[in-house]
């Protein structure tokens, strides 16, 4: 039997193949290391450590019937996550992401996520099963613009909790539409939200607030190992600064933060609680460890 979702996860399904120096890494660097194959995508990821938090996520995402996406599959369900409301005729590959790390964090990234972008809102379709949502609903960046913007006016989602995150700085620009439309909570990294803020900014509470004064009516700001932030129109600005941590990887970090704020945030906890515990749940994710 089909379970019923907590939490909707749209966006990016996909396998991760993370490299790992344990040094500093040169450009053009040959050293040796450790390379994984992990299930990944923003969307994944978030719903993957939701499940841990003890909720029933399910992510709305292009996935092949390739043997790839066979596997991936497999292993979101071992992982807790429903995937009944997958495209999966989509004639696609299943997509790939390639990420390059060293001791002192990100070298370089490749996102191949063309079956999803061209998928467009076949994805969606699923939500006609789901009428009248009003539970969360996580947004994930590698979702064209186009979508992202037809989302924000979807009246299947007009009274979902939507929950927004970028793929990456480079696809910070897509979400301009939810701000447009003054939907969503925004979980930002700090250049992901200068570039939405269209300004530098000096901190992760000043960034956060630079993002809501552009429309956002929610923002949270995450700065490595710096204090993060959460701004709000209407309301006062928090801050939590992280755990000194070993770096052992950084990859999904940011879905880390997401999946545990909004577990707390739907045991109703208050602002603070819910900021620490997205800030130490992301930093042990740094660190190695998987919380809970």
């Amino acid at each position: 039997m089909t379970k019923t979702p907590d939490v909707l996860c749209i966006g990016a399904m996909l396998w991760d193949v993370i490299g790992r120096a344990p040094r500093r890494m040169a450009p053009g660097a040959d050293v040796p290391g450790r390379i994984r194959h992990i299930p990944g995508g923003v969307a994944l990821n978030v719903a993957i450590a939701l499940a841990r938090w003890g909720l029933v996520p399910a992510v709305l995402s292009a996935v092949g019937r390739d043997p790839e996406g066979e596997a991936l599959i497999a292993q979101a369900l071992r992982l807790g996550v429903v995937t009944d409301h997958l495209a999966r005729d989509t004639g696609l590959p299943t997509d790939c992401y390639m990420g390059i790390e060293d001791s002192e964090g990100l070298i370089a990234a490749i996102a191949d996520a063309h079956s999803l972008e061209q998928a467009g809102g076949a994805i969606l379709a699923p939500l006609d099963a789901l009428p009248g949502w009003t539970g969360p609903v996580v947004l994930d960046g590698n979702l064209t613009e186009d979508l992202l913007a037809a989302i924000a006016r979807d009246p299947r989602l007009a009274q979902a909790d939507l929950r927004v995150v970028p793929a990456s700085p480079g696809k910070a620009e897509r979400l301009e539409p939810l701000i447009a439309a003054r939907r969503g909570c925004f979980y930002l990294n700090r250049l992901e939200a200068e570039i939405l803020a269209g300004r530098a900014c000096p901190d992760a509470a000043s960034a956060a607030q630079a993002v809501v004064a552009r429309g956002a009516a929610r923002v949270l700001v995450t700065d490595g190992p710096l204090p993060a932030a959460e701004a709000m129109a209407n309301g006062p600005t928090l801050i939590h600064r992280p755990p000194a941590v070993t770096v052992a990887r950084v990859t999904g970090a940011g879905d880390c933060f997401l999946a545990a704020h909004l577990a707390a945030e739907l045991t109703h906890e208050p602002r603070d609680a819910a900021l620490a515990r997205a800030v130490e749940a992301s930093a042990a994710h740094v660190s190695g460890k998987d919380v809970p």
